[in-house]
């Protein structure tokens, strides 16, 4: 993987294939949802320990790049990076944003949880509230779960006809396709979590009183339709997966794998940006004498 720096991980890391994996985490022509493995590590070759280090050491990369890309928007740099977060209850969402996106400037990054819609949300179209959330000129934007939940849950539980959720497919690709073209790369990500790995770690959540807050009686409900969320999630993944909003499966039943692929896609996409520190708008010699007599 290229970047600024001649920063490769391949060159240093055998086990980690960038784009190997990039390749097979990718939604394409023919994809099949319930062929990926949600205990497989695609284009990585060690074991947890080797992720985990990985993940650490590529962390001040990450974070160099997302200065230098939050730099150039105080000069006139107007591009922007939306990660977009989708996955089952328990997938790892919070923990990518806790261990991949917490390793950077909190400045330089726009979180957004998206909730249930509230009344005032509902009375205009499902987009509206999601386009007010997207991030500004320099900043990388991370919506955890997304409007997604609107082809997701809405074909699930049936909140909306079948030829409006079939149209909702069509708005976004509009919407993401305007977005790309205002300087913003997307990067939609799954975390795809067994139904095996889902009750341990729910079960680790009833064990735990420091873990209750984070269990929903409701995502035991949710549970129940498990086949009819991957149902849904194959619609969308393969309706709304374009060149200039791609998604991305990332297998989630080991967290370190999934935090460290959401990494290197976040790491791809800045490296490819060609970014330089800006210049200085100021005599640089004359500041330094100023200092120097001040």
């Amino acid at each position: 993987m290229a970047g600024n720096g001649g920063h490769n991980v391949g060159k240093h890391d055998a086990k980690w294939k960038a784009k190997e994996a990039r390749q097979a985490l990718r939604v394409g022509e023919g994809f099949d949802l319930s062929a990926v493995d949600p205990a497989s590590t695609p284009g990585f070759g060690g074991k947890k320990e080797d992720g985990e280090r990985a993940l650490a050491r590529d962390a001040q990369h990450l974070s160099d790049l997302q200065e230098m890309f939050f730099a150039g928007s105080r000069h006139g740099d107007t591009r922007t990076v939306l990660l977009v977060l989708q996955g089952m209850d328990t997938s790892g969402k919070g923990g990518v944003v806790r261990h991949v996106v917490g390793a950077i400037d909190p400045q330089g990054v726009e979180l957004t949880a998206f909730k249930a819609p509230t009344k005032a949300e509902l009375s205009h179209g499902f987009l509206w509230r999601v386009r007010g959330r997207l991030p500004g000129a320099g900043m990388i934007g991370v919506f955890d779960r997304s409007h997604y939940e609107d082809v997701l849950i809405g074909r699930v539980q049936q909140l909306a006809p079948a030829d409006e959720i079939e149209h909702r497919y069509d708005l976004i690709n509009d919407f993401e396709r305007d977005v790309a073209g205002d300087d913003t790369t997307i990067i939609k990500v799954m975390l795809h979590i067994s139904k095996e790995e889902q009750r341990e770690r729910l079960r680790k959540r009833l064990d735990r009183p420091d873990k209750y807050w984070k269990f929903d009686p409701g995502d035991i409900d949710q549970r129940m339709r498990w086949d009819d969320y991957l149902e849904a999630y194959q619609a969308a993944l393969t309706r709304t997966s374009t060149e200039h909003a791609p998604w991305f499966v990332v297998p989630a039943d080991h967290k370190w794998y999934a935090r460290l692929a959401v990494q290197h896609l976040l790491l791809h996409a800045l490296s490819g940006m060609d970014l330089a520190w800006p210049p200085a708008d100021f005599d640089i010699e004359t500041q330094k004498q100023r200092l120097a007599d001040s």
